[in-house]
């Protein structure tokens, strides 16, 4: 087989969740594969993060911006190379392209009603494109791959695909989200004490960093240790806004932000915190949620979506909606060391059914089981 995976991403410095997910996929697919010719179609970046083997191929596809650069250089070059088939792996894909489309669709949120509150123009455009792309392809994919059984039946059930073009196969974690002793020589340079609540938020109405920042409001007023919260991927700017306009003042001195944390920091930054925060209104998958839980963090996570699916139906969820039960369950996890010990440990059994040779064993036989189809 010749493969083509779209990856036009990877080679950012600051990678994403999707960009992440590509990634691993490619690097065990290469530990996996040395048989199947793969062509790893990319945007020139300065994180060169995979490098080409005997089988693998890296081709840097030149474009001025992403709609072009998939709509118009990705189908050219998967022609040029002679592809078998072309796996698109971020929710889009070309709309005229004669190579075979395996598509990853990790959501339909973009299909979901809209939170009119979202102020950034980033998102709003991607929002955007995946509405006018992504009706237009699904008929054409020969197979759709989404990350959870919860998004498995949401997308047949909204979308009326045939379940026979559908696949699900879970996301894994890297194997350095582990329990770590020494952390304070990565940690001090974000925050000076361990034994913080840590949290991503950010400013997608869907992360929760609303309602999640009014709940560790109300902890300060509840709590007599009064942890400081550390929060990655959010700009002053908005915490001091939301600060005035719901008057929270309580907690101005005793949030941290970080700012963009680099992916090698994170298995410390995790260890080092008393428990994390993923209290999203709706996630396909969560990886910072096995990631937390492989580092034996307590999570505090929603009982919305896939969440539950992925972190157990015995880990610590809480009604993402309601700031209280979240406030209630920072203090319980303070309060009561047995429950604390015991989230942690069902964490840590828990991570052990997620792994990325799974992911990429699953991704191969369905490329394999396309590739048949297509050649019968």
């Amino acid at each position: 087989m010749r493969i083509g995976i779209e990856a036009q991403r990877i080679f950012r410095k600051n990678k994403h969740g999707m960009d992440y997910v590509v990634l691993q996929e490619i690097k065990e697919l290469q530990l996996l594969d040395t048989e199947n010719e793969y062509y790893i179609f990319v945007k020139l970046g300065e994180d060169r993060c995979i490098e080409e083997t005997k089988n693998f191929h890296i081709i840097e596809v030149k474009c001025p911006s992403y709609p072009l650069w998939e709509q118009v250089a990705l189908p050219y070059a998967a022609r040029k190379y002679n592809v078998d088939i072309l796996h698109c792996t971020s929710n889009t894909a070309p709309i005229i392209c004669n190579t075979p489309l395996v598509l990853t669709l990790h959501d339909i949120i973009f299909l979901e009603p809209r939170d009119t509150n979202n102020k950034s123009f980033y998102q709003n455009l991607g929002w955007l494109y995946r509405r006018l792309v992504v009706p237009r392809i699904l008929d054409k994919c020969k197979r759709i791959i989404t990350v959870s059984n919860f998004e498995l039946k949401n997308i047949i059930g909204k979308l009326s695909i045939p379940e026979s073009r559908m696949a699900m196969i879970y996301n894994g974690y890297n194997t350095w989200f582990k329990p770590i002793n020494d952390v304070e020589s990565i940690t001090s340079k974000y925050i000076y004490n361990t034994g913080y609540f840590f949290f991503l938020g950010n400013t997608d109405p869907k992360k929760n960093t609303e309602r999640t920042l009014i709940a560790y409001s109300n902890y300060c007023k509840q709590s007599s240790v009064k942890r400081k919260l550390l929060v990655a991927d959010l700009a002053p700017q908005y915490l001091e806004e939301f600060i005035v306009k719901n008057k929270l003042d309580n907690i101005r001195d005793q949030v941290v932000l970080t700012g963009y944390v680099v992916n090698s920091h994170l298995p410390y930054i995790y260890n080092g915190a008393f428990a994390f925060l993923y209290t999203s209104l709706r996630e396909s998958f969560g990886i910072p949620l096995l990631e937390a839980m492989a580092c034996g963090t307590p999570v505090i996570t929603s009982n919305t979506s896939s969440m539950p699916e992925i972190g157990g139906k015995d880990a610590a969820l809480v009604n993402p909606e309601s700031s209280e039960e979240i406030t209630q369950m920072m203090l319980l996890i303070e309060n009561d060391n047995e429950y604390r010990e015991r989230i942690k440990a069902i964490g840590l059994e828990r991570v052990g059914h997620f792994s990325w040779k799974n992911t990429a064993s699953n991704l191969l036989k369905l490329y394999k089981d396309v590739y048949k189809e297509c050649n019968a």
